[in-house]
């Protein structure tokens, strides 16, 4: 494809409008140049046309956990842009500054989780570090914002006085703070919002704060008194009025308890890239062997109706709702096809198409800052989805992909599929991750993890 080029004849997605309109779009430099009037010529661009076809911006995964083995499935799926939520830098160093128009997508990265003791995923790693004091989370953060990290991620095993603590640190490198309270005990969605906080994952939190008694960890006769299953939306309304006062930033990932609710019968559409993502081995197993404790996936399957809840009666106060997935987590959480059935879930929930769409695109853009993605403007990026139905006439319609473009170049989904690196390629990059890594924080207890990945 010419780097200079006109798509012509489809229909544009224009958020100022709320609808799509005719517009041919002037393509240069992997930024969108001008938008057309329909049929005016321009010097020197080629003519690509697109006749019945829907254009909207590439689409924002705001929850993930990305790996190069499963990166460009994003991308094949229209997604052209992630937050991840949890990982480590320099692993990502070769995503986060691929070129613009790479088959992988724009990584907006934070480092590796900063949680309390015992840890939720297990000792300190490469992508959690278990803190007990100020200074270890002070020295963390640093390293963070020095590797590049653009905000911070904490769990709910960190106590309230080392959220405050962490919070307070990262203002210092202007580095906002995300949180995944799931697994609380002790700090709640307003306790951490007070504390500035900005960022709720899995919509978290929210549930202590309404029920105080409970968590996750809470017995048996707790769990009985909040009704899951028909949400006191009263109660709800109530915490999230004051919460909203708080600027505080949902990302419900609506799809990820879906999943496990749904189970065994959970969503597996039909499409092209089902096959490629069974593949990935890697995926697979960790699906399989966590679906195989069903009994296990109940506690936060039956939060999956609160969840949502939580998340309209939010956006109806006017609270900003983003769209995310926490892919590969949980299960059969599909890489990029699990954003379309987040967006199917929004709809379902209440939302319309073009609330669920602007989730994806504009209003996750906005909220972390990039101005020149999820919107089709004059100078933004040229990251686009051709679409061969109208997703505001049936969301389901975003899955349904003729071509995606990325940073100005055009792809189809079999040649972005054709870009996923061997498992080979994948291992020896790990490794040289895990000796870079240990380098930088000279930890002695590195060892053993080199040798296991040598």
């Amino acid at each position: 494809m010419a780097q200079h080029y006109v798509i012509r004849g489809a229909q544009v997605l224009d958020f100022d409008i709320g609808d799509f309109s005719r517009q041919d779009l002037e393509i240069k430099g992997g930024k969108i140049k001008t938008i057309l009037d329909p049929g005016k010529s321009v010097s020197g661009a080629e003519s690509v046309y697109f006749q019945g076809h829907y254009i909207i911006p590439g689409l924002i995964d705001m929850h993930v956990h990305i790996k190069e083995g499963y990166a460009a499935c994003f991308v094949a799926a229209g997604v052209t842009a992630v937050r991840n939520t949890g990982g480590n830098v320099h692993e990502l160093d070769a995503l986060i500054h691929a070129k613009n128009d790479a088959p992988t997508p724009h990584v907006y990265s934070t480092d590796r989780i900063i949680d309390g003791t015992p840890g939720l995923w297990g000792d300190t790693s490469p992508w959690n570090l278990n803190v007990t004091n100020e200074e270890e989370v002070t020295r963390e953060i640093e390293r963070q914002a020095k590797a590049g990290s653009k905000f911070i991620k904490v769990y709910g095993r960190l106590p309230e006085q080392l959220m405050a603590h962490a919070v307070n640190e990262a203002k210092k490198f202007n580095l906002d703070v995300s949180c995944d309270l799931v697994h609380s005990n002790d700090v709640d969605a307003l306790t951490a919002a007070k504390l500035g906080v900005k960022w709720f994952e899995h919509a978290s939190g929210i549930i202590q704060s309404i029920y105080s008694n409970w968590s996750m960890s809470a017995e048996q006769s707790s769990w009985d008194l909040i009704p899951f299953d028909q949400p006191d939306e009263e109660a709800i309304r109530h915490v999230c009025e004051k919460l909203l006062k708080y600027d505080a930033i949902l990302c419900p990932t609506m799809t990820l308890f879906d999943q496990m609710k749904g189970y065994p019968n959970y969503w597996k559409p039909e499409h092209t890239l089902i096959q490629a993502i069974e593949n990935n081995s890697n995926l697979m197993n960790q699906w399989q062997a966590i679906s195989e404790h069903e009994e296990a996936l109940q506690p936060l399957a039956i939060q999956s109706k609160m969840n949502q809840r939580i998340a309209k009666v939010y956006a109806d106060l006017g609270g900003k709702v983003v769209a995310g997935t926490d892919t590969p987590a949980g299960i059969y959480t599909w890489p990029g096809l699990a954003l379309h059935r987040e967006l199917e879930l929004f709809v379902e929930n209440g939302f319309s198409p073009l609330k669920a769409l602007r989730a994806a695109t504009i209003e996750a853009s906005e909220s972390i800052g990039l101005s020149h993605i999820g919107s089709i403007q004059p100078e933004n990026q040229a990251d686009l989805v051709i679409l061969n139905a109208n997703p505001i006439e049936n969301i389901k319609h975003t899955k349904d992909i003729r071509y995606v473009i990325k940073g100005g170049h055009l792809y189809s989904q079999h040649e972005v599929l054709n870009e996923i690196p061997d498992d080979e390629e994948v291992l020896t990059n790990l490794r040289r991750f895990i000796n870079r890594f240990n380098e930088e924080v000279n930890e002695d207890w590195y060892e053993d993890m080199i040798k296991e990945f040598s």
